[in-house]
C-alpha cells in the first residue's frame, strides 16, 4: 500500500492538462513571430541567387559573343553554353562556357530570347518563384534588362 507522501509526489509528477495548453500556446505565439520573417529571409535569399546566376550567365553569353561574332540563338538556348551547338549557325570557336546550365533560386530553368524584345542582344529572365509569367514584391519575375550592367 502506498503512503501518503508516495500518493501525494505521483500526483505532482506530471504536467496538467493547463500547463501543456500554456506551452503549447506560448510556442505557437513563438513560431508565428519567428516564421515570417524566416519565410521572408528564404525568398530574399532566392532572389540573390537568380540575380548572381543572371550576372554569370551575362558573363558567359559575352564570353561567347566575343568568340563567335554573335549571341546564341534562342533554338539554341542557354545549352549553347555548356554543349556545342548543332543547329545553324554553328560558332566558330566553340571552347565550353559553363560546366552546366545554372537554374534560378527556385530551380526553373531561365527563359532567353536572342535577339530580344528588351535588347537588340538578348533577353533573359526568371518567371520567379510562381514559374508563371507576373507576379509582385519578392515573387516577381526578374528580368535581365531591369539589373544593372557590370
Amino acid at each position: 500500500m502506498m503512503s501518503k507522501r508516495h500518493r501525494v509526489a505521483s500526483r505532482r509528477a506530471g504536467f496538467t492538462l493547463i500547463e501543456l495548453i500554456v506551452v503549447m500556446v506560448i510556442l505557437g505565439l513563438l513560431a508565428s513571430l519567428v516564421l515570417p520573417k524566416y519565410a521572408d529571409r528564404q525568398r530574399q535569399a532566392r532572389r540573390s541567387t537568380t540575380i548572381a546566376q543572371i550576372g554569370l550567365l551575362r558573363d558567359a553569353l559575352e564570353l561567347y559573343m566575343q568568340d563567335n561574332a554573335q549571341y546564341p540563338t534562342t533554338t539554341q538556348g542557354l545549352a549553347a553554353l555548356v554543349e556545342e551547338p548543332t543547329a545553324a549557325p554553328k560558332p566558330r570557336k566553340w571552347i565550353g562556357y559553363l560546366d552546366k546550365t545554372p537554374q534560378d533560386g527556385w530551380q526553373n530553368d531561365f527563359v532567353y530570347e536572342s535577339p530580344g524584345s528588351h535588347s537588340d542582344d538578348y533577353d533573359l529572365w526568371s518567371l520567379g518563384a510562381d514559374g508563371q509569367e507576373g507576379g509582385e514584391g519578392l515573387d516577381e519575375d526578374i528580368y535581365s534588362w531591369d539589373l544593372p550592367s557590370e
